[in-house]
C-alpha cells in the first residue's frame, strides 16, 4: 500500500488541498493524518484559509481513506464534524512485515517511544520536519504543512514499499529513507 503521512493541518484549507492534490495525482491508498486537524491551537497565530467546517467536508468525503491520530488541538467537538476517529493517540500499521507506529507527538516521540519494537516512528507535534536512521529504528518527524518552525518549509512524508520519502508542500522531494 501507499501511504501520505500529513501532522499540523491547523484549519488551514489551502495546505489540506495542496496534500490532497498530491495524494489523488500520486494515487495514494491511505492518508494517515498525526493530528491537529481543525483546530489553529492557542500559540499559533491564524492560519492562511482557516476553514475547519470545509476541512472536515473534503475529509469525510474520503472517510475510508483515512487513519487519524488525536493531536494536542484536536477534541471532542472536532470529532463530532468528522466521520473517522480522531481520538486514538497512536495507531500501528504492519505492511510488508514493517510496522509502522503513529503518533501526534505530544505523548510518544523519539524521546519517550512506546514500549516494543516498531520499524519507524512516525510523529509531528513539533513541526520540526526530520528523518533519520537511528538504532530503534527509522525517526521520521512529518513537520507541519502550515505553521512549520525553524525556518523549514511546509512538509509531509509518503510510505511506499519500504521507502519513507519527506516533501515539500509543493511536492519537491527533501529527504528519503528506506526501512
Amino acid at each position: 500500500m501507499k501511504y501520505l503521512i500529513v501532522s499540523d493541518i491547523h484549519g488551514s484549507l489551502p495546505a489540506l488541498e495542496q496534500v490532497l492534490a498530491f495524494y489523488k495525482e500520486h494515487h495514494y491508498d491511505m492518508l494517515c493524518i498525526l493530528g491537529d486537524i481543525l483546530n489553529y491551537g492557542p500559540r499559533n497565530g491564524l492560519p492562511e484559509g482557516l476553514n475547519p467546517k470545509a476541512i472536515a467536508e473534503k475529509l469525510n468525503e474520503m472517510a475510508s481513506e483515512i487513519i487519524a491520530i488525536r493531536g494536542n488541538c484536536d477534541s471532542e467537538v472536532d470529532q463530532m464534524l468528522l466521520d473517522f476517529p480522531i481520538l486514538s493517540d497512536y495507531a500501528l500499521i504492519v505492511d510488508e512485515g514493517k510496522k509502522l507506529f503513529l503518533t501526534h507527538g505530544h505523548i510518544y516521540n523519539e524521546e519517550k517511544r512506546p514500549k516494543g519494537k516498531q520499524d519507524i516512528l512516525f510523529y509531528g507535534h513539533t513541526h520540526l520536519w526530520k528523518l533519520e536512521q537511528t538504532n530503534e529504528g527509522i525517526v521520521c518527524n512529518t513537520g507541519s504543512i502550515t505553521f512549520p518552525k525553524g525556518g523549514n518549509v511546509p512538509t509531509f512524508a509518503t510510505y511506499a514499499n519500504g521507502k519513507i520519502t519527506l516533501h515539500h508542500l509543493n511536492g519537491e522531494i527533501l529527504k528519503e529513507l528506506t526501512a
